[in-house]
């Protein structure tokens, strides 16, 4: 099985300007996210696509085997994500010659994961012949119990109103946040349909303590504060092997 990483890091972000060049523990995020490719030991070509000079200078030293140069109409707010890892996975094939099996974006912004969260979604994929694998978390707020929307007419109430309403978060069908954390796809998936659901998609959950995202200042002390922690207890556990 031929499989491939892909790690996308633009230079512009409105919610956090900057964001893929941000440190963790003295490491950029786009830096962190090459190591846990390399780390997971399941791909064969880990490709690095951006329009960050910074980051397409460094991305080869840092252990990634192909860089690309994102063009400007892949690189603004209103891109699709899966139409930037197809034009990175095209542009790596085109030069290798060859073909991949399994495509498995792995987002900047979402370090907290660990490599065996990389690996199960990827087995969860291949395993069962699916067309994608997203990662996520049980919602903190349900839709069907204490998410509200406005109604045009002005009306409150909730998102996904039944004719017999939960009375519990417990009771209502359970529901999941995206995490961003891992994006798994089958290669012909999503260079002949380059999208995020398919008929065939499946989920693979992760813990909430794993799967905060970076979108903001805050999201960002948090994840912070939270790697540190994640890296004491590490150190802490090998102290006492």
């Amino acid at each position: 099985m031929k499989r491939a990483a892909t790690i996308c890091a633009r230079r512009g972000s409105k919610g956090l300007p900057g964001k893929n060049l941000l440190e963790i523990e003295g490491i950029p995020l786009y830096a962190l996210a090459i190591r846990q490719a390399l780390e997971s030991e399941i791909f064969s070509e880990i490709i690095v696509s951006s329009d960050e000079p910074k980051i397409l200078s460094s991305a080869k030293s840092l252990g990634a085997s192909f860089v690309v140069e994102r063009p400007a109409n892949l690189a603004n707010d209103i891109a699709g994500k899966p139409e930037t890892i197809k034009h990175a996975v095209e542009a790596c094939e085109h030069s290798i010659g060859q073909e991949f099996d399994t495509i498995v974006d792995l987002d900047v912004t979402s370090p907290l994961r660990n490599i065996a969260d990389i690996r199960g979604a990827v087995d969860l994929l291949e395993n069962e012949s699916l067309s994608s694998v997203i990662t996520v978390t049980s919602s903190a707020r349900n839709p069907y119990f204490n998410i509200v929307e406005i109604s045009e007419f002005g009306q409150v109430g909730v998102a996904k109103a039944q004719q017999s309403p939960f009375l519990s978060r417990q009771s209502a069908p359970k529901t999941f946040d995206m995490n961003a954390a891992v994006h798994v796809w089958r290669r012909n998936s999503l260079i002949l349909l380059p999208k995020v659901f398919y008929e065939d998609t499946k989920v693979f959950e992760m813990p909430q303590e794993r799967s905060h995202d970076i979108d903001t200042e805050v999201d960002f002390k948090v994840v912070s504060f939270l790697f540190g922690l994640n890296m004491k207890n590490s150190r802490n556990e090998k102290k006492n092997a």
